[in-house]
């Protein structure tokens, strides 16, 4: 794949287009950790409608908060699990969530307004202005996820589905590492894997987002609040258990025992890979990568020794979205290094 070639209007908006995709980075990134917090202080389901633009208006006076409580004590989760509770307390829960749909739509704005601005003024090349325009349309549709999600919890449940809420999270993770991804690839040259060691490290980065998955199951069910052992499960390295629901692969996303279990093997798996990687190529780039992956573990079993506390389970989450960016990091590096290099045998050729 061959360099974007810019033109002079190109060449001089190319630092304030990184600017933007940085910026946008870290908002997104400060929207999962913002989600994580409303999960794990059970708050995504105090505000109980979907209003896109009136929304952004939290209640003003009393009578408002009151008539949202009295909206949140027709759910199940108030009457089973929150009955009773104080409008103080109910607030708390609701800035949360409010303050997550709040940001959503900053970071709509922050994207949209910027976006038409440079691909109005060409200032973006046709490459570039159709990536940014798939990553508006996943900002989209992550919100509409974003209430599909909610709604699941409204009705017949005191949550919402954790099959919901993973897909949810996931989604945030792949915008997250397409902005990073486009943001590497400006005005450089990548080619498509060919050699083994390509292959890894687009593995590792498709593993990790797995992994992202499988940790959007484990919040879902609430399955980091047990099983607080480390390395044991129940007394055993493969604790008995995992498959004892029917059909068997309700087990993989409903039995707390087997999504934890599946999340610990599914860590150890990324990180002999990111062994071996480094190992084998050696290069700045796959030791980051190994170093993100070591915290990270040392992160997933502090929060889960100590029953996910809210600041531990918020420093996993994000450093989860580390771990991606510095793989995406190594993956750009080694297809761009291979481009360059190819580039290089063709003019000696």
């Amino acid at each position: 794949m061959t360099a974007e070639i810019l033109n002079h209007r190109q060449a001089a908006a190319l630092p304030y287009v990184r600017a933007w995709l940085i910026a946008m980075a870290a908002l997104v990134f400060c929207m999962v950790i913002v989600g994580g917090a409303t999960r794990l202080t059970d708050s995504g389901l105090s505000i109980t409608e979907w209003q896109p633009l009136l929304g952004a208006i939290p209640p003003l006076t009393e009578a408002h908060w009151l008539e949202a409580l009295e909206k949140y004590r027709q759910i199940p989760e108030y009457q089973l699990i929150n009955k009773g509770m104080s409008l103080e307390d109910f607030k708390f829960i609701y800035w949360w969530e409010w303050a997550h749909r709040f940001l959503g739509r900053v970071i709509g704005l922050a994207f949209f307004l910027p976006f038409a601005y440079f691909a109005v003024t060409g200032a973006l090349t046709v490459k570039t202005a159709l990536r940014c325009g798939v990553l508006f349309v996943l900002g989209g549709l992550q919100g509409a996820l974003g209430w599909y999600m909610v709604a699941s919890g409204l009705v017949d449940r005191v949550d919402v589905s954790q099959y919901r809420l993973a897909a949810h999270l996931t989604l945030a993770t792949v915008i997250f590492g397409a902005i990073l991804w486009v943001l590497f690839g400006l005005a450089q040259s990548r080619r498509s894997p060919s050699g083994g060691r390509e292959w890894m490290a687009l593995l590792l980065v498709g593993l990790i987002v797995l992994q992202v998955a499988a940790g959007g199951f484990v919040a879902g069910i609430d399955a980091g609040f047990g099983y607080n052992t480390w390395p044991l499960m129940e007394g055993a390295l493969v604790p008995p258990g995992l498959m004892v629901a029917e059909p068997w692969w309700r087990n993989m996303f409903e039995n707390a025992l087997t999504v934890q279990f599946n999340h610990r093997v599914l860590a150890y798996v990324i990180t002999v890979l990111a062994v071996a990687y480094a190992y084998v190529v050696r290069s700045g780039t796959s030791l980051i990568l190994l170093a993100a992956i070591g915290l990270q573990v040392v992160l997933g079993i502090w929060t889960l020794l100590w029953a996910v506390p809210l600041w531990l389970g918020l420093a996993h989450q994000g450093g989860a979205l580390v771990v991606l960016a510095a793989a995406l990091w190594n993956l750009h590096a080694v297809l761009a290094s291979e481009a360059r290099a190819a580039s290089f045998r063709t003019a000696r050729a």
